[in-house]
């Protein structure tokens, strides 16, 4: 009767779990699962870290009276203002001080990203821990002596843990259709955009700078109408070069608000939520595959059966996404408006031919190389190694030509030949497998 219970137990607690063909929308994580315990564990996020030196007196933050603690913040998370993106729509916790006319600025790395409004007396910041996904805190932007992040968790949860961020901590970029005063018209739905989004879907509620050649998007447009809200009023809204008409942009570090760092951050969301994702369903499939061992008599380490096959869809789904698989291609050139572009690509890691993941192509897709960047991050490289040693097996799969599942021919042999000649040179703890004589696609 013991054994049964605890059978009953294990199967309650890993049955939505288990359901895991799609990823968005399957199930929110419980983040007080036992082995996820987000709430309680160590955090070494760069904020977090950040803030052990400040109160060490290792490091000071530099403060101005236009700006607060913004550029300082900035400068110590290593965050290019070149990143800057400005949101207008009240999708936002400080919702009642944005407007078309005082957008929200977001500005962004690999790991940390920094919001701030005009008139707001707090700074927001989203920061990636390598294990715990992203954890939420705020600055409070008046001068003191030593500056003081306090964790949001809470607050910010009721936003940024949904079916949008794959059901764990993240960030995700919405487009809806805003009216005037950028209050979403909420009967009218909208889109969760990444890279696999086409560009007509993207950037509603948002301001774009940069040119796009014929394609469309809804970013700088409202919808004047309710009754017909896809007709957004947007006479000047597309191949924008700067916003200083729409917005006192002295009061910004930036007037532009870059195309390229748009489809950036969209590529970039998806993806950290993907890994940390991935991370807590291993966990947990590890967690309760111990659990039923142990209720069977099994040996603790025996991960053979369900629990593989739940790592094995996820890291799937994952691969897919770091593969650009879905990309929706582009119909025309991109080109940014505040050199952007420039600035990104001189990060990363190059092979002896000057090839680096964070090139973009720009004419017919975003990265001229199609491999997440975001490969080389602590994040994924502390993904648990059941799921890391399935993500490096998958990808050598198929840049070896021997995976067999057809969606993953959308990859050219150029592709495939280019991307393992860079991973092969830059990318550190690649398995052994992966340096074989023959091994190359």
């Amino acid at each position: 009767m013991e054994i049964r219970a605890k059978l009953i137990s294990v199967v309650f607690l890993g049955f939505a779990a288990l359901a895991v063909a799609g990823l968005s929308g399957s199930y929110i994580v419980p983040l007080d699962h036992e082995a996820i315990q987000y709430a309680t564990r160590p955090v070494r996020d760069p904020v977090h870290l950040l803030g052990e030196r400040i109160a060490k007196g290792e490091v000071k933050l530099e403060f101005d009276e236009t700006h607060g603690y913004l550029r300082g913040l900035l400068k110590a998370l290593e965050v290019p203002i070149e990143s800057q993106v400005l949101v207008f729509s009240k999708t936002s916790f400080q919702a009642a001080l944005i407007s078309p006319r005082r957008p929200r600025a977001l500005y962004y790395n690999d790991r940390v990203a920094v919001g701030t409004v005009r008139g707001s007396d707090v700074l927001e910041l989203a920061s990636q821990d390598p294990q715990l996904g992203t954890i939420f805190y705020t600055l409070d932007n008046e001068r003191t002596v030593r500056p003081r992040f306090q964790r949001r968790d809470d607050a910010c949860m009721q936003c940024h843990q949904s079916g949008a961020t794959l059901g764990v901590p993240g960030l995700v970029v919405r487009s809806i259709y805003p009216e005037p005063t950028g209050m979403p018209l909420f009967q009218a739905g909208g889109f969760i955009t990444d890279h696999r989004s086409p560009l007509k879907q993207r950037w509603g509620g948002w301001y774009v700078t940069g040119t796009h050649a014929s394609m469309t998007h809804m970013g700088n447009a409202v919808a004047r109408d309710p009754d017909h809200p896809e007709k957004l009023d947007a006479p000047a809204a597309l191949n924008v070069e700067d916003l200083l008409k729409e917005f006192d942009a002295g009061n910004y570090l930036s007037s532009h608000s870059d195309i390229v760092s748009l489809m950036t951050l969209e590529h970039q969301t998806r993806m950290s939520n993907l890994i940390t994702r991935v991370g807590f369903e291993t966990l947990m499939a590890l967690h309760e595959q111990a659990a039923l061992n142990q209720a069977l008599g099994l040996a603790p380490s025996d991960n053979s059966g369900s629990a593989m096959r739940r790592i094995d869809s996820a890291v799937e789904e994952m691969v897919e996404y770091m593969l650009f698989l879905d990309e929706a291609p582009l119909e025309g050139p991109i080109r940014g408006s505040a050199d952007f572009a420039r600035a990104f690509s001189q990060n990363g890691p190059r092979d002896k031919k000057g090839r680096s993941l964070r090139d973009f192509d720009l004419e017919n897709r975003l990265f001229r190389y199609p491999l997440t960047y975001m490969i080389y991050s602590d994040a994924f490289d502390s993904m648990p190694a059941p799921a890391l040693d399935r993500i490096y097996r998958k990808l050598y799969d198929v840049l070896a030509g021997q995976e067999k599942n057809p969606h993953f021919a959308r990859l050219r042999d150029e592709d495939r030949r280019a991307i393992y000649e860079i991973l092969l040179e830059t990318k550190a703890n690649l398995p052994d497998y992966w340096r074989q004589v023959h091994a190359a696609p």
